[in-house]
């Protein structure tokens, strides 16, 4: 498209004067001229040419003159509409107060066409640099858009019904939460109903941040579920989505799992830690202890592993605490972290808590200590409580 320039200038033989200097870019389509007499004028020729991107204006003219035709275009704040203010030698007083007032640059008469010529390029730097600007900023605003879309539905998919088996409420409680980091997160909690007596819980954490991450995530999380629903052993049910994962892993990304089954009736879990963050279990009576590992290792990164399970039991009134690692190493402004230390004391102090109040007080401990810094990983809490 050629860059449309607009001259005001109440006389004639300016016209003549343009078209036969630039006749070459004329034709070639690169620039395209327009003329009017006055400022009025202008304005009425660049409501019909919106796209002008360049205006050449005299500042001595009829009617409206090129200062208050400079103030009106100034109301139409756009950065990439430059103007080139046009005057004689000796009105050097005007041609400053124009270049005060935002004026791109001027010209002094008798015209010198090559140097106007130089400073019309100039000007079209200019504008290509503001479109481009634009275009990025365009550009982001929408990625940022689709971030937010992106949010609300890795949000949608997590449970987020407390409590979600009411009809189980007698037997125990449940909560959990998850606080990216980003506007998308790696982590992810789940939990279902495998069989009348056994509920299925998964606590993960990809590698990686943004928007990767959060599809990985997403694509781990239903291949968990759906084969978590299937009613296998934990063991199963890794072994297999690994062996899935690990063959379609892309970037060399991983996630690490704990998933453990829960028999309502007997409160015995069989679980199966894969390179997650050991749970903490929280007695009635305040003690706290990290559950055994499994001795395995991440999901997704070799499909030649196997993995193995344990088994242990909640008493009534314990609790297990599954989180990642955006609890333990969140850092405080001074790049100290919380700390396993610290949060097996929070969890001793609300040993009597329910499970949603036990995960808002961690959360707000872990808050506190970070003060200021920020947050530098996702976090993400879930509780299991035995009645």
């Amino acid at each position: 498209m050629p860059v449309k320039i607009l001259s005001v200038d109440d006389e004639n033989d300016l016209e003549l004067l343009l078209t036969q200097y630039f006749r070459r870019k004329i034709r070639k389509g690169e620039y395209e001229f327009i003329f009017a007499h006055n400022g009025l004028e202008a304005l009425t020729m660049m409501l019909k040419h919106p796209d002008v991107e360049i205006i050449l204006s005299d500042i001595n003219m009829p009617e409206m003159d090129g200062l208050t035709l400079l103030a009106k275009i100034n109301e139409m704040r756009n950065p990439a509409l430059k103007v080139i203010m046009v005057s004689a030698y000796g009105d050097m007083g005007n041609i400053r107060q124009a270049m005060n007032n935002g004026a791109f640059d001027f010209a002094t008469k008798p015209i010198d066409l090559d140097d106007l010529s130089v400073t019309i390029e100039k000007a079209i730097e200019q504008i290509n640099y503001v479109h481009e600007s634009q275009r990025e900023h365009n550009q982001l605003e929408s990625l940022r858009n689709d971030l937010a879309i992106a949010n609300e539905i890795q949000q949608a998919i997590l449970p987020r019904i407390f409590p979600p088996f009411p009809e189980d409420a007698d037997k125990m409680d449940i909560a959990a939460s998850m606080e990216p980091a980003k506007d998308v997160g790696g982590d992810f909690y789940d939990f279902f109903r495998i069989d009348d007596n056994h509920i299925g819980v998964v606590m993960a954490d990809v590698s990686g941040k943004g928007i990767p991450a959060a599809i990985f995530m997403a694509v781990s999380r239903t291949l968990i579920r759906a084969t978590g629903m299937r009613g296998g052993s934990p063991s199963d049910c890794i072994n297999y989505s690994n062996r899935l994962l690990a063959q379609e892993s892309v970037n060399n990304m991983f996630v690490t799992v704990f998933y453990g089954i829960y028999n309502l009736q007997t409160g015995e879990l069989t679980y199966c830690n894969a390179g997650h963050n050991p749970p903490c279990l929280v007695k009635s009576n305040g003690q706290v202890s990290t559950l055994p590992t499994t001795g395995d290792t991440i999901v997704g990164a070799m499909d030649f592993l196997e993995f193995h399970e344990k088994t242990m039991t909640l008493e009534k009134g314990d609790v297990l605490v599954m989180f990642t690692d955006g609890v333990t190493e969140a850092f405080d402004t001074s790049f100290e972290q919380y700390g396993d230390d610290r949060l097996q004391d929070t969890l001793q102090k609300v040993a009597q808590q329910g499970c949603r109040q036990l995960i808002d007080s961690v959360r707000a401990d872990v808050a506190a200590f970070v003060g200021e810094a920020e947050q530098s990983d996702d976090i993400t809490i879930m509780a299991l409580k035995r009645r």
